[in-house]
Order: structure tokens, then sequence, then C-alpha cells
């Protein structure tokens, strides 16, 4: 901001009008008044993007907060799946396959309350977005490319992949991978 009791190049000496000097200083507050009211309002739209900014963080924070907890389960729900499958080919059931069977869903069941849902990979086409492919099986079977077994079950919170489905993939009996 110019001080009115200075004068500058632009002005007129003290000699000069009065008006004419009124005039040059209104004309340099107003100059002023512009470029400060410029920069207010691109601070203004700085904050306001930086709060936009600010609760799109803190929402996707609160949505995926449960990762490292759910990947933290991933292993003994691996287990249960485990344990089931030990029991059932051992030929024993009954109450101890309930059971098991019983805590697995609800551990599926508060994952899913959390937005953790399994990937669906059997019979699907193999897709490395979701899909860790560990053997390729020959087949007449599936169509190439198609997941034949589940090794280790995938799991994704919302729309990101928590864990890839380790899988195995068909392929043309006597072709062999890239």
């Amino acid at each position: 901001m110019t001080d009115p009791t200075s004068t500058t190049d632009a002005e007129p000496t003290a000699n000069a009008d009065p008006v004419l000097v009124l005039q040059a200083q209104l004309q340099a507050a107003e100059k002023d008044r512009d470029a400060y009211l410029g920069l207010a309002q691109r601070v203004q739209a700085d904050f306001e993007n930086y709060q936009q900014r600010l609760k799109r963080d803190l929402a996707m924070e609160r949505q995926y907060a449960a990762t490292p907890l759910a990947r933290d389960l991933l292993s003994a729900l691996d287990n249960l799946d485990r344990a089931l499958a030990a029991i059932r080919d051992t030929g024993e059931g009954g109450s101890l396959v309930q059971g098991v069977s019983m805590v697995r869903s609800q551990l599926l069941d508060a994952l899913r309350r959390h937005g953790i849902s399994i990937i669906e990979a059997l019979g699907h086409p193999f897709d490395p977005n979701y899909h860790e492919a560990m053997l390729e099986t020959p087949t007449r079977d599936a169509p190439p490319r198609t997941v034949v077994m589940v090794l280790e079950q995938g799991y994704k919170i919302h729309d990101r992949v928590l864990r890839p489905a380790r899988v195995a993939v068909a392929i043309a009996p006597g072709t062999t991978s890239e």
C-alpha cells in the first residue's frame, strides 16, 4: 500500500494540483485493494480445496481402517480352512466339523461387516489383479486361463485387494506357459 504523505515518480510534485494528487493516490489505493482482494480470494479457494481434500482423505482412511487387522486375521482363517480340510480327509465329522465351520462362518461374517469379502476365483478367468498363479494345470475340462483350483483364498476390502487368491490356472494339454 502507498503512504498518502509520500510521493512517487508517478505522483505530481507538491506544487501540483491537489485534485491530481488525490486522484493518483486513489488509483494507487485501488490497485493495492485489487491485489489484496485477488490474494484473499486465492487463499480462500486454496483453503476450501484443502478442506475438501482432508474430508476425502479422512473418509478413505476410515473406510480402510480395518486393513491391518484383517490381514492379521486371514492367517487364522486359513488355518480354520486347513483344519476343516484335514477333518474331512480323515473321514471324521459330526460336531467337530460343525463347530469349526461355525467359527469360520462367524469370522467371515465379522469381516463382511467391515467390508472384507472373498474373491471368487474358481471357474473364473484368470485376472492378475485378483489372482496369483501358482500352478498351471493341463486340462480339457476348462478353457485355458481359467482358474481350476484355489490354493489359498483371496480377499478384498471394499474395492481393494487385501490378498490375491493363489490359484492353479488351466492350460491346454501339451502346451507350456510363455
